[in-house]
């Protein structure tokens, strides 16, 4: 209810009602348009002016949306006698633990989206060594970020890598090298490249790889050049079996030419 007075020496405006509260002259003119904190009194010039009962309100309501109460559960707390105040603000720190719970585990998504990004990989090298074999060298795993950490792929293997579990990496492990020993036992064979079953394999290599990063027709083939190119990745592939860097190559060629990709003029896109 608003009255007029004469003289109100008291009385503040709503400018110091607001700096007294810490909040905005918008704030309470939005909680006087909802009827939750109104200044009582009007001058006989028609001003509004807060009342020390009016602020003291105001301090109630500042207090308890401070703890994170809605207002119409403020509202509540405050005009309903029979509104149990512990019952409310037991329900809001319910809700602020699970606000809490929510914030640590993206906390530690965050934590582990900015390691892949520096790391690759978020196995310590004994665990490397453990799922990709002895031959395996987790620093030039790590080093891989000095070449690649400006692309989109690396952005996409640290995102995948954020969240794969130990048990995953094994499981892809395990599928890389089924097909690294199918490739090895189709160069044994003597499969022609371009044959189905040569470009069968070469599909399901880019199906597995691309658990690391999407792998396009024409990027395989950049790989190809690349396996072969690299003395590392070929003393890699020729271990498997002699001769497989230059087939795995020629495979992928032969590949991409049945899909429409010319090798020729392929480009890492």
């Amino acid at each position: 209810m608003t009255y007029t007075v004469e003289n109100v020496r008291d009385a503040v405006t709503v400018g110091e009602a607001a700096e007294l509260a810490g909040v905005t002259v918008r704030t309470l003119h939005h909680w006087d348009e909802i009827g939750l904190a109104s200044p009582s009194v009007r001058t006989s010039a028609g001003y509004r002016r807060y009342t020390d009962e009016d602020l003291q309100r105001l301090d109630r309501v500042v207090a308890y949306r401070e703890a994170g109460l809605g207002l119409e559960t403020v509202r509540e707390v405050l005009d309903d006698a029979t509104a149990e105040i512990g019952a409310a603000l037991r329900e809001q720190r319910a809700r602020l633990a699970e606000r809490i719970e929510e914030l640590r585990r993206l906390d530690e998504r965050l934590e582990r989206l900015t390691e892949s990004h520096e790391r690759g990989i978020l196995l310590d090298d004994e665990a490397q060594t453990e799922i990709f074999g002895e031959d395996w060298d987790a620093p030039r795993s790590r080093r891989a970020r000095a070449v690649w950490g400006d692309s989109t792929q690396w952005a996409q293997f640290a995102e995948r890598s954020a969240s794969r579990t130990k048990e995953q990496w094994k499981a892809l492990s395990g599928a890389m090298s089924a097909l690294q020993l199918d490739l090895g036992d189709a160069v044994d064979r003597d499969v022609v490249p371009g044959s189905p079953e040569a470009n069968a394999l070469i599909e399901r290599h880019r199906e597995v790889f691309s658990n690391f990063f999407p792998l396009t027709r024409q990027m395989q083939v950049c790989l190809g050049r690349m396996f072969e190119s690299d003395p590392g990745f070929a003393a890699h592939y020729d271990g498997i079996r002699a001769g497989l860097t230059s087939w795995f190559r020629r495979s992928i060629d032969e590949n991409a030419r049945a899909n429409g990709v010319d090798p020729e003029t392929a480009a890492w896109r």
